[in-house]
């Protein structure tokens, strides 16, 4: 995949676009809808819709009255939720880190302890947040106290995204200028891995990815 690097703003946008298409269904097991053909772009799209997902998935599995068998069927789509997004960050990674591979870090390069895409995690997330954030300041049923903290709390969020756009962008320029390096990592998650943790290793037949 050839990438071009764009402002971070261009990707937080790719972000909200995916958070207002699914709140257009508002359906867990909805498909995605196909956008953005092969690109970098898609890789993002998809990166947020899965976040969007297991956000209401995790409101469904908070409900108080919920059958504790429909709970764990949402525990365990968690977890592959969980999972997938960790694929798909890596993904983004290899993507970004690969394109930033032909500048050469100096000997003074300092190492930055998050990748490129780690971030773009942190600011996907964050789009969720400013969109329901708004979504209860705007309700129609919330009281003029809950809607002030909301509001307060919004622009806290919008200065966040300000400031998360404005780190991302630095830290490609400051790779590309080899006075910052980045090393990816992969995950090395054992709660769902059979061949590691203890219960799924006794119990392998009852694993449900």
């Amino acid at each position: 995949m050839m990438l071009d690097f764009e402002p971070a703003g261009v990707y937080n946008a790719v972000f909200e676009r995916s958070v207002i298409d699914y709140h257009q269904i508002d359906d867990v097991d909805a498909l995605m809808p196909p956008t953005y053909g092969s690109s970098f772009e898609r890789l993002l799209y998809e990166k947020n819709w899965i976040d969007t997902v297991q956000w209401h998935l995790e409101d469904k599995i908070r409900d108080p009255l919920i059958d504790p068998y429909l709970a764990l069927q949402i525990k365990r789509r968690i977890d592959a939720s969980n999972q997938a997004r960790t694929d798909i960050v890596e993904r983004i990674d290899d993507a970004l880190v690969g394109a930033l591979a032909r500048f050469n870090a100096l000997s003074t390069a300092r190492l930055n302890s998050e990748t490129p895409a780690w971030l773009l995690d942190r600011m996907s997330i964050l789009m969720l947040k400013i969109y329901h954030m708004k979504e209860q300041m705007d309700g129609t049923d919330a009281t003029p106290e809950h809607k002030l903290r909301c509001q307060q709390k919004y622009h806290v969020l919008e200065e966040q995204k300000q400031d998360m756009e404005l780190a991302f962008d630095q830290l490609i320029e400051d790779v590309r200028n080899g006075i910052r390096r980045v090393k990816i990592y992969r995950q090395m998650k054992m709660y769902n891995d059979p061949t590691l943790n203890p219960i799924l290793k006794q119990n392998p037949l009852e694993f449900i990815k």
